[in-house]
């Protein structure tokens, strides 16, 4: 999945691709990027951990995370949103899909409620 997400986006964006949550925290140590992209099943950690660990440490406390998970329960979605997540992307999904969510993180618009 990494290497196909990296494959797709890495057309457009400059993409840093971590073989686990680890690496990826000790990377964040001396880099804050302008997106993370974190599957919720990893080896080390998973991806609840991370992104509480990124969302503590407070070095990439503001960057946006989009989630991605085969688990598509609403407790899941709710779970990383009160973690901090920006969004949630189940698996499988369609890549247009995703590169609207990172597009919409990267370049945040504020819309106002019409009723």
């Amino acid at each position: 999945m990494r290497t196909l997400l990296e494959f797709f986006l890495s057309s457009r964006y400059d993409i840093v691709s971590l073989p686990s949550g680890e690496e990826a925290l000790q990377w964040l140590n001396t880099t804050i990027p302008d997106l993370i992209i974190s599957d919720i099943e990893m080896g080390d950690m998973d991806g609840f951990e991370f992104l509480q660990e990124v969302r503590l440490r407070g070095f990439a406390k503001h960057t946006p995370v989009i989630m991605l998970s085969a688990k598509a329960e609403s407790k899941e979605r709710v779970k990383c949103y009160k973690l901090g997540a920006q969004d949630y992307l189940t698996k499988p999904f369609n890549p247009e899909e995703l590169d609207e969510l990172v597009k919409k993180n990267l370049n945040p618009i504020h819309y106002a409620s019409v009723w």
